[in-house]
């Protein structure tokens, strides 16, 4: 329960208990700002509280946007201010502070609400202000006043503000023009019914997976379904954040199963899809492997780039500019998004390919569609860091470390390594990476990739010897899954026997699974991983020279059982400790974080 503590002078036929109580809190009513000091210290600690000015008039979503957002822990919108438990010490100092300027006389004028923000600014306090829009939120200073806000408000319809501020602000062109316009309705009627943006999400994975289990079967009818019942996966998938934003039931453990899921419908229904061709006697395992690891790459090359420039200084460049004219140009907004190929025209793409072609050609598709969006999007990342003279953060320089996933290997051939500062930690990671991909095309299993696997591992221990401060020092990640990925793909080919690539996409699944729960830490604020995960797992260079050495010293046979072994001692270390760690987040009430900008 939540706590509302109404301040001020009563007015006849206000409905501020009454919206108050329809969000969830209790009200207790204060004379003064000293009875509202006592009121505050009485609300149990881990409770959230709320200072409300009962002339307040407005519509009942602003108070909800205000008073409810569980992401922040000091919000506050005209006449009402909340705190949560991590905000409550700061909230309790500022009406402490009111009361002693106030001398404890009646509140006939001012609103106490309003001067607890002011207090709370001055202390440095960062409290959240939505964004209101057309939605009204004021404290009338007189009869008139609140007349015309009265009006104000029967002017605007607050449940049609609340469907359009569901739909995420930035979204591809196939969500917001073919999904959104009625799935924030489908939001609406589960927020109505209590179900939980986690329950619709594990509805579309649930979904997904029955997607691709109709895909595995082979058969025309088979694919058919799959492609609609994938189409209707995504569908739950827009869903869930829509009726979060809707209802604001924001959570740690819903932001990390929304991101988690995406990967996993997405490289099940892969596999599955690649079962189904086996049916039919087509072997494209390699292609889904191939469409994994390049969107895998696709997607860190995203992450390593913003956490680059997440809070870089003087961070402009003439590329940004040119991006930012062309936003003015409405079209051009729209097609820059779309041959991204973000999430939904991905797999409106997959579905009706799947549907109406074979799994060869929707894998054929899918790599050149993604081939291309990677080409266009790192290309314009690579020109807006050598154009930009922005000055990387420490913190900035830490995130790629972590998303570096350097190993004990790399730790310990940094202690040897000269201490002076190198700009070509990129450099030394591509070449590491062209070394060990390109001996694996050129020998295959063999004791000459070991060498060239060795010949990495130093080159990665050189590559994050120094602080990734460096305009292009972003790519070392993303060149590193490549590196690992790619190499595990080849390897697994040129293994020549049947099992091999399956394995191969399982282990990738779970070192890929490894790095996403890395970066929504990152995201989250969490940090990295524990270092003991990090040992445990061997690290990205360990992880490369270990498969080189299987693949050299053991037969094709055995070198597929040690894959599958491999793949499942990593994904259940690395699942079990994610689970642990997000389920503690959640209990512990962290901070929830929703990605709003590009759509993955």
């Amino acid at each position: 329960m939540s706590t509302a503590i109404l301040t001020g002078q009563p007015v006849p036929g206000s409905s501020i208990e009454a919206d108050l109580r329809s969000l969830g809190f209790d009200i207790r009513t204060a004379t003064d700002a000293a009875d509202a000091e006592t009121l505050l210290a009485a609300v149990p600690a881990d409770q959230r509280v709320a200072v409300v000015d009962t002339r307040f008039v407005g519509h009942t979503h602003a108070l909800r946007l205000g008073l409810t957002d569980p992401r922040f822990p000091l919000a506050a919108v005209p006449g009402a201010v909340t705190a949560q438990p991590a905000g409550r010490q700061a909230l309790t100092r500022a009406v402490a502070r009111e009361n002693s300027t106030s001398g404890g006389t009646a509140l006939a004028v001012d609103s106490l609400a309003d001067r607890i923000v002011t207090a709370l600014d001055a202390d440095g306090g960062e409290v959240h202000r939505p964004e209101l829009g057309s939605l009204v939120a004021v404290v009338p200073a007189d009869p008139q006043a609140r007349n015309e806000a009265r009006q104000a408000v029967g002017a605007v319809d607050d449940e049609a503000v609340r469907l359009k501020s569901a739909v995420k602000a930035r979204d591809g062109f196939f969500t917001t023009f073919c999904i959104s316009p009625y799935s924030r309705y489908l939001a609406r009627w589960c927020a109505r019914r209590g179900l939980t943006p986690n329950q619709v999400t594990t509805a579309s994975l649930i979904t997904a997976l029955i997607a691709a289990g109709c895909a595995a079967t082979g058969t025309r009818g088979g694919y058919v379904a799959a492609g609609l019942l994938l189409l209707l996966s995504f569908v739950l998938d827009c869903t869930d954040g829509q009726l979060a934003r809707y209802s604001l039931q924001y959570s740690t453990l819903g932001a990390w199963l929304d991101a988690t899921f995406d990967r996993a419908k997405e490289y099940a229904y892969y596999a599955g899809l690649a079962l189904g061709a086996a049916r039919g006697g087509d072997d494209v395992w390699a292609l889904a492997l191939g469409a994994m690891v390049l969107q895998t790459c696709r997607h860190v090359v995203d992450f390593s780039f913003n956490e680059a420039n997440h809070d870089a200084t003087a961070n402009t460049s003439p590329t940004a500019a040119l991006s930012g004219k062309l936003d003015s140009v409405g079209w051009t907004v729209w097609v820059r998004r779309m041959i991204v190929l973000p999430i939904g025209e991905r797999w409106a793409m997959i579905a009706v390919l799947t549907a109406a072609t074979t799994p060869r050609i929707t894998f054929y598709a899918l790599l050149v569609g993604c081939a291309f969006a990677a080409t266009y999007t790192t290309a314009g990342r690579v020109l807006r860091s050598l154009t930009r003279k922005a000055r990387r953060t420490d913190r900035a320089a830490q995130a790629l470390a972590d998303l570096a996933d350097s190993g004990p290997l790399a730790g310990l051939l940094v202690r040897f390594l000269p201490g002076v500062a190198r700009p070509t930690a990129a450099l030394s990671a591509a070449a590491g990476a062209v070394m060990v991909t390109l001996g694996a095309w050129l020998w295959g299993p063999s004791w000459w990739v070991v060498l060239m696997a060795g010949a990495y591992v130093l080159l990665s221990a050189e590559a994050v010897a120094r602080p990734l401060e460096g305009a292009l020092d972003w790519l070392v990640p993303p060149v590193f899954r490549a590196a690992e990925y790619g190499m595990v793909l080849i390897l697994a080919a040129k293994a020549d026997v049947n099992g091999a690539l399956p394995a191969a996409f399982g282990l990738v699944a779970a070192v890929a699974y490894h790095h996403y729960d890395t970066v929504y830490r990152i995201r989250g604020n969490a940090g990295a991983p524990p270092a003991w995960l990090v040992r445990a797992v061997g690290g990205q260079e360990g992880r490369t020279l270990l498969v080189a050495v299987l693949a050299a010293a053991l037969t094709a046979r055995q070198f597929t059982v040690a894959l599958t072994v491999l793949a499942v001692a990593i994904a259940l270390v690395v699942i079990a400790e994610s689970i642990r760690f997000w389920v503690a987040a959640h209990r512990a009430g962290a901070p929830s974080v929703h990605d709003e900008g590009e759509p993955a």
